[in-house]
């Protein structure tokens, strides 16, 4: 399943499409402690996060997730979306909480 696929399905806001319509979603990733997520998300997982600054598209890059989907309501600014076009990452922004977000890709990819 693609970001955008996943984004559909659940009316989840795609901030910036990035590369969300060719890339697969193999797993996510919740955190909030970037240096947590830079060591330990995987290449083509989701990054489910409530953090919305720039650093958080540069951790997305290094770790080289498949999107950012950004939780609880909350929105990246300008500066941050126009960094996410230019990197190509998919950004996704949704109300829903992460704990809500992360078991609907657990049942979506077969893990729960």
């Amino acid at each position: 399943m693609t970001p955008i696929e996943f984004a559909a399905k659940y009316d989840i806001e795609v901030a910036v499409l990035g590369n969300g319509d060719t890339r697969k979603i193999n797993g996510g990733y919740c955190g909030d402690l970037l240096s947590m997520v830079m060591g330990r998300a995987q290449e083509d997982n989701a990054f489910i996060t409530v953090m919305a600054n720039i650093n958080t598209i540069a951790v997305a890059v290094l770790a080289d997730v498949s999107c950012i989907i950004l939780c609880e309501g909350m929105h990246f600014d300008k500066p941050s979306l126009l960094k996410a076009r230019e990197q190509e990452v998919c950004v996704l922004e949704t109300k829903e909480t992460s704990f809500s977000i992360a078991v609907k890709l657990g049942k979506e990819l077969g893990l729960c």
